[in-house]
């Protein structure tokens, strides 16, 4: 599937919503080309971002690797592929290696033993240690080494981020693929992959917390220094809004998902009190009738709920008050109409859209660059880059936690508009 100068990476999306493959390559200038993509909805195989169906789960990463497959003309035998879900759990780790030779030079094979020697740590029972990402290195006292290759010294520890998960989750996917006639070459957490598709170098210097939220979950990395310090998975996304939406209007699911992404609002004073929707009613039935500021309140208070959650994930990582870049949003729900508003409201941080454009050149650009295809650009991203992130231990947690939050008057937008209704065409088919 690739040559020696043209390496072509799929990446795999295994989400709550959609399964999404991605076929891309490099050009000569270092930009992203999309040769190819294909997307499968998840037939309720995938649960909050975790493998509940094997069987759904293969189908749908079959009819998306044909589709990506059929776009990009290539025969696609190998994938990189996402992980997520609230087991997904980070710490700090120190290894030690007392050198004999303390006047001979660090060489890279030290350090690949010490990495090496993370992977054999106890972690929780039913969990897998996923990525050992090194962060810093300290010689003879010395802290703050970055590469110490080259350098002489009779001690040396190396400070490493460590990314768990469950065993059974990642076995899952794992057997997921194999059903589906692939190979899995590498299995990334989602957050890393997002943040290596919408964020810059000067971003991550600055600092920056990348917010994902998906159907099933919400992934969070924070980055200081040019380097990831933290990372989280909260298990609340779209979908549990959706399920909001239905109980609340007592509507049917694609009924409430459609009235969610097309008129839904995260703000309810920035609706009028007389803007309604109207949805033809199934069968027989009356049409019914639903004031947009009471669906705005519905996904008000599932969103709170989510974006408190993601400001204490925040604060516990220490870096709350260091982040001079805020947070950046991606991923399907970030595409809520004054969901940015909200967090910004939430956190009392600064909130830009991520999008993956930046990384892109030529091919199905226009089909990918929506945000809620972040993971999967990044899948491929990741894919291609050799590299790995360094990582920084986090600052512990003080007893309490102050709030910064901001007037919320800062962040009601003008609306105009009276009166919106779905037209039939906008709704889907019953029966299919």
């Amino acid at each position: 599937m690739h040559s020696n100068n043209n390496k072509i990476v799929v990446g795999l999306d295994i989400g709550t919503t959609k399964i999404c493959a991605i076929v891309g390559q490099l050009n000569e200038n270092g930009k992203l080309n999309v040769l190819g993509m294909g997307k499968a909805p998840s037939l309720g195989g995938v649960s909050r971002g975790v493998v509940a169906n094997i069987n759904k789960t293969t189908e749908a990463i079959q009819k998306a690797i044909e589709l990506a497959s059929m776009n990009s003309k290539i025969n696609i035998g190998e994938v990189h592929v996402g992980i997520a879900g609230h087991h997904i759990k980070s710490l700090q780790h120190t290894g030690t290696l007392i050198r004999t030779e303390g006047d001979r030079e660090i060489g890279q094979e030290e350090l690949d033993q010490l990495q090496s020697d993370m992977y054999r740590l106890a972690v929780e029972p039913g969990n897998t240690i996923i990525h050992v990402l090194p962060q810093e290195y300290i010689v003879d006292n010395e802290r703050g080494i970055q590469d110490p290759v080259g350098r002489t010294g009779t001690k040396l520890d190396g400070i490493y981020h460590i990314v768990t998960g469950q065993i059974n989750a990642a076995k899952n996917i794992k057997r997921c693929v194999e059903k589906a006639g692939l190979e899995m070459v590498d299995i990334i957490v989602e957050p890393i992959a997002s943040s290596k598709a919408v964020l810059e170098e000067e971003e991550m210097e600055a600092g920056v917390c990348l917010l994902d939220i998906g159907g099933g979950t919400s992934d969070i990395a924070i980055f200081k220094g040019g380097k990831i310090r933290h990372t989280a998975v909260i298990p609340f996304g779209g979908d549990v809004i959706t399920q909001d939406v239905m109980e609340a209007f007592s509507l049917l699911q694609k009924q409430a998902e459609k009235l969610k992404t097309k008129f839904g609002c995260a703000i309810p004073d920035s609706t009028k009190d007389n803007e309604v929707v109207v949805i033809p009613g199934v069968g027989n039935r009356k049409p019914k009738e639903i004031k947009v500021k009471n669906l705005a309140r519905v996904i008000n208070a599932r969103m709170e709920e989510v974006f408190e959650l993601v400001d204490d994930e925040i604060y516990a990582s220490g870096f709350k008050d260091r982040l001079h870049c805020g947070i950046m949003l991606t991923g399907g729900g970030a595409q809520l109409k004054d969901v940015s508003q909200l967090l910004e409201y939430t956190t009392g941080l600064e909130v830009n859209l991520g999008l993956p454009h930046q990384h892109l050149a030529k091919g199905m650009v226009e089909e990918v660059k929506s945000p809620m295809y972040a993971t999967g650009i990044g899948l491929v991203l990741k894919g291609l880059d050799s590299e790995s992130y360094s990582l920084q231990t986090n600052t512990p947690k003080p007893a309490t936690k102050p709030r910064s939050k901001k007037p919320m008057s800062e962040y009601i937008p003008n609306f105009g508009g009276i009166k919106q209704w779905f037209k039939d065409e906008d709704l889907p088919d019953y029966n299919g």
